[in-house]
């Protein structure tokens, strides 16, 4: 018996999902335990896919803490314990919180698979997988972006630079522009992965890569360490500000003392949150280059 359980909260997109089971139906086989665990929010807009997957909803107790973890954690050890214990247990989440549940039911001689999209897999999670499967829609973009982060990063500093040199004039601080891109020349150096161990785990070689990189990416305040730390927000669709704030906190552009609303609002021109009361949404509109 094989057995996938989604955390909706972390793979939260349907079109992840969708993914998802293609590979693992193509690769892996059947799965006929299938299993969904978050928020009412995130599950109601997973309800398509879910449908379509025929996937059990699993909703969360609504306290101040999330259990969506603990409760497929649960799930996950009281499959382990029946007979016969599952084949495989796919664990829908790049969360780095899983690992000493995954080790464990690895250690009962279960293999273990994770599904995560790209910006969201721990690199620290990698190696206690027997296979990481990454999805998302912007793959291939995604990874293009990360090979060539360092020209990508330095031509939007150099025009930043030349719009404020007016300024720079009057202002004794002049130096900072040139500080600024510094820092990023530097920090692009890190987006080329030398260090990944040479594993034979993952099947996916190439997955474990990206995932990676992501962890070395830059921690400027800036829209273009944003989009690299959030990259299905180039879509331009609306995407869950709950996703947002995790992947803005797990890539350290913000602390945990400041809400994914705070950072937002300081770039009103390129994101907008909905509703305006209460966000729950976060859409990205490109920058208009002057005429």
């Amino acid at each position: 018996m094989n057995v996938f359980l989604i955390d909706a909260d972390n793979l939260n997109s349907g079109a992840w999902i969708d993914e998802a089971f293609r590979v693992l139906e193509e690769s892996e086989g059947l799965l006929p335990v299938r299993r969904a665990y978050g928020s009412a929010e995130n599950l109601k807009g997973l309800a398509d896919s879910l449908r379509v997957w025929a996937v059990r909803p699993f909703v969360n107790l609504s306290l101040t803490k999330n259990t969506t973890d603990i409760a497929l954690a649960v799930d996950a050890m009281e499959f382990a314990c029946q007979t016969p214990a599952p084949h495989m247990v796919v664990i829908g989440s790049g969360d780095a919180d899983f690992v000493p549940l995954v080790v464990r039911l690895r250690e009962r001689g279960i293999r273990m698979v994770c599904v995560s999209e790209r910006g969201k897999m721990g690199r620290e999670a990698i190696s206690a997988y027997d296979r990481v499967i990454l999805v998302g829609q912007e793959q291939a973009l995604h990874e293009a972006q990360l090979t060539s982060a360092a020209s990508a990063l330095d031509a939007p500093v150099g025009r930043r630079a030349a719009a404020r040199k007016p300024a720079a004039k009057k202002v004794p601080a002049a130096k900072t522009p040139a500080k600024k891109v510094a820092a990023k020349k530097t920090a692009s150096k890190a987006v080329v992965v030398k260090d990944v161990p040479a594993r034979t785990t993952a099947v996916d070689r190439a997955e474990p890569v990206a995932a990676e990189s992501i962890a070395n990416l830059p921690h400027g305040l800036d829209v273009e360490a944003i989009l690299l730390a959030v990259p299905a927000l180039q879509s331009g669709q609306p995407y869950p500000l709950a996703a947002v704030a995790k992947a803005l906190l797990d890539a350290k552009l913000r602390g945990k003392n400041m809400t994914a609303t705070k950072l937002l609002k300081k770039f009103p021109f390129h994101f907008a949150l909905l509703p305006p009361e209460k966000p729950r949404t976060v859409t990205y509109t490109p920058e208009q280059d002057p005429p």
